[in-house]
């Protein structure tokens, strides 16, 4: 099993070669954009709803509050040619987790996550489809998504996500090798490390009604949002205060025919 802290192998393609500045660019340097934009209007909710409802999880593991969750940030993996432009060495996931780092950086807001910097690996990264999925599933070496993520940046869990499909593919680092996680009786793909599961809820979510990508515990409970939370304290509280007041009636119905048994027994 994945351990939480996986570690990027300093050997893998950042090794200083001829041509390379003595000193290494750190997330202040380098772009933060490569001039694309969001392909969906699916997209930017589908990230809020996954931070929203893994936060709780992640403070719980994290008292310290050291970690970091990226959203379409770049994954700086390789130093590029002097002919390349510096972005063409990083994936911008549209989701990752980041275990035991600092959230900001030198009290700086990361512009991007710098590999050679840090050595530490996502444990988790999610890609959205907007098209056929074949760029997600890139295995041309160097160049393709999924063999950055499993040869270069070794990401421990990397999952598809086809919001078309209503469907998720979940791989997990085995061996250097990402190999397909099967689904549970649910239907849930686990991710052990963080004690949860992934799968495909159907509902409305920002106004959006959509086959989501959500998160459940390992028991196979919904992980809610907060708003969710607060609907469902408030029901809860609601029910409460209706049971309260059928004990309290019933004790008043109890009462008043106690009091009547007692009248006509005194007579």
């Amino acid at each position: 099993m994945s351990q939480i802290t996986p570690s990027l192998d300093p050997s893998t393609d950042l090794s200083p070669t001829a041509g390379l500045p003595a000193s290494l660019p750190d997330h202040t340097q380098l772009p933060d954009s490569d001039g694309n934009f969001v392909k969906t209007f699916s997209e930017p909710p589908e990230g809020d709803l996954l931070t929203d409802c893994i936060t709780p999880i992640l403070q719980q593991l994290h008292p310290d509050g050291q970690y970091c969750l990226g959203r379409d940030c770049g994954i700086y993996w390789r130093m590029t040619e002097p002919s390349e432009p510096p972005e063409r060495g990083a994936e911008a996931p549209d989701w990752f987790y980041v275990p035991d780092v600092p959230p900001k950086l030198n009290g700086e807001i990361r512009r991007s996550y710098v590999l050679w910097k840090e050595f530490v690996a996502p444990l988790i990264a999610l890609e959205f489809v907007s098209g056929d999925g074949t760029e997600e599933r890139d295995k041309t070496p160097k160049k393709g998504k999924f063999w950055v993520y499993e040869r270069a940046i070794r990401v421990p869990f990397y999952g598809i996500y086809e919001v078309k499909k209503a469907r998720v593919e979940v791989y997990q680092l085995v061996n250097g090798r990402y190999q397909l996680v099967p689904a549970n009786e649910r239907g849930h793909y686990p991710i052990e490390p963080l004690g949860v599961e992934l799968g495909i809820w159907q509902g409305e979510y920002q106004t959006q009604e959509w086959p989501w990508l959500r998160w459940w515990d390992a028991q196979g409970n919904l992980l809610l949002t907060a708003e969710e939370r607060l609907e469902q304290e408030r029901q809860e509280k609601e029910l409460a205060q209706q049971r309260a007041e059928q004990e309290r009636q019933r004790a008043i119905k109890n009462n008043n025919v106690l009091s009547g048994w007692r009248s006509s027994y005194g007579r």
